[in-house]
């Protein structure tokens, strides 16, 4: 009997994940079971991957650079990659603002979901906390600042800190070239091997992969807010769903006429990572992954994807940037109509971008911008929670999906950036167990 492939284990794992889920919330102590009987599983699989992003990074990122053995070469592949992750930015920006602005879901929601949402949410403490942590004072270069970390192995015990492990790395391994490759060696054998270390851990944590993506979504289905709402903000969620699948047929446009290969082929062997994307809401935590497929599965060299997929991981918030331009017009059109002026929405496009950069890779982040998005258009501050509460109910099934997007994004970039610089080869599918006969 032939094996039965990854992606269709994690997708049914997905779907009896969600059966269950609902089956759990019509029974009393349902809630309570899945909290601490099945979603444990569920949190310790994020935390495994969570545990291997840091090392892949370090270890993938100072094996590309010194494989290059050339400065010139990396900064190359470093302006493609900062200059196409920009590019689909601004369209995914583009999609968003063309959808909301046409569709109009805002027109719908009627005075009492309104009062209703803001007596539900407006003094959610997670509301509260978004709209804290995005007012904080911050000048002009502050994300330049955030890059450069004063302590680099505080910066390797927080994911929220990658661009500043990017950083570090990127000037270790270049410090490696310029030393030269006689006395760089027993640095370069020692990440080589790390780095094949670190890609057999992620083969071995993606075997309990179909079982926590039960756990996840067993979970996300029995804390599901208020269905009532959620029917009242239908027509806004499905307008940013319809962007984010725009988004990646985008991205099948670019695999089919410049990277010249069959979109369904890259959707089948990316699956795995957009199906973790989906059920962990984190482009951090399923980082490990991507860098796994990309590789091993599509073909890319790693001194491309070395560096395109951790920077992607940071910077490169297509999804969430368009899930930005719908959410702040969506918000404008329910409750300050009157600024909806053309100047206001370049305001969004420039914000938005800029906003992604440096934007964690966890969970619930896009919030956090959606209020940096609001101020540059000077929303009203009094409005601030009656506008997050409006959006609160259905954040987390729509993070869930724009994360899809956000490292399908990745995945389609480090491919464009393959092409170009002729690093685009055979795929070398490696399995977890193909030492074990050995070693048993």
């Amino acid at each position: 009997m032939k094996k039965l492939a990854l992606h269709w284990k994690i997708l049914i794992g997905m779907v009896l994940g969600i059966l269950f889920g609902f089956g759990m919330t019509y029974w009393d102590g349902g809630k309570e079971f899945v909290a601490d009987w099945i979603g444990p599983f569920g949190k310790i699989f994020v935390n495994l991957l969570k545990l291997i992003a840091v090392p892949l990074i370090l270890a993938s990122l100072v094996k590309g650079i010194s494989d290059l053995k050339d400065i010139s070469k990396f900064r190359d592949i470093g302006l493609r990659t900062i200059g196409t992750y920009i590019v689909t930015t601004v369209v995914a920006i583009t999609i968003g603002l063309l959808l909301v602005n046409t569709i109009k879901p805002g027109d719908g929601i009627s005075e009492e979901t309104i009062a209703k949402l803001e007596a539900t949410y407006a003094n959610d403490s997670g509301v509260q906390s978004k709209i804290m942590e995005a007012s904080k004072e911050r000048g002009p270069l502050q994300f330049l600042v955030d890059m450069v970390p004063d302590n680099a192995v505080a910066a390797m015990g927080d994911n929220k800190m990658m661009l500043q492990v990017i950083f570090f790395t990127i000037l270790f391994a270049i410090s490696m070239l310029l030393i030269g490759e006689k006395k760089a060696k027993p640095l370069k054998s020692f990440f080589d091997s790390l780095n094949e270390v670190v890609l057999k851990m992620v083969d071995v944590i993606m075997l309990f992969a179909p079982y926590a993506v039960f756990a996840l979504l067993a979970q996300v289905v029995v804390t599901a807010d208020d269905p009532e709402i959620l029917a009242k903000l239908l027509n806004y969620s499905m307008v940013v769903v319809l962007g984010l699948i725009l988004m990646i047929g985008f991205y099948l446009t670019l695999i089919g006429l410049y990277v010249k290969k069959n979109p369904f082929w890259f959707l089948k062997q990316i699956s795995p990572a957009q199906l973790l994307a989906f059920s962990t809401s984190s482009s951090a935590a399923t980082l490990p992954v991507t860098m796994e497929r990309v590789e091993e599965h599509i073909g890319v060299d790693k001194e491309v994807s070395s560096f395109v997929l951790p920077v992607g991981a940071t910077i490169n918030m297509d999804g969430t940037s368009l899930y930005q331009a719908v959410a702040a017009v969506f918000i404008m059109q329910v409750l300050w109509p009157e600024g909806l002026v053309f100047s206001n929405q370049m305001y969004i496009v420039l914000t938005a971008l800029l906003a992604s950069i440096g934007s964690a890779a966890v969970p619930g982040a896009g919030m956090v911008m959606l209020v940096i998005v609001l101020e540059a258009v000077n929303f009203p501050s009094d409005l601030y929670p009656v506008a997050l509460a409006l959006i609160f109910a259905v954040d987390r099934p729509l993070d869930m999906c724009r994360t899809v997007v956000n490292v399908t994004g990745d995945a389609t970039v480090s491919m464009v950036v393959a092409k170009s610089v002729d690093k685009l080869g055979t795929p070398d599918v490696k399995n977890w167990d193909d030492n074990y006969e050995a070693v048993k």
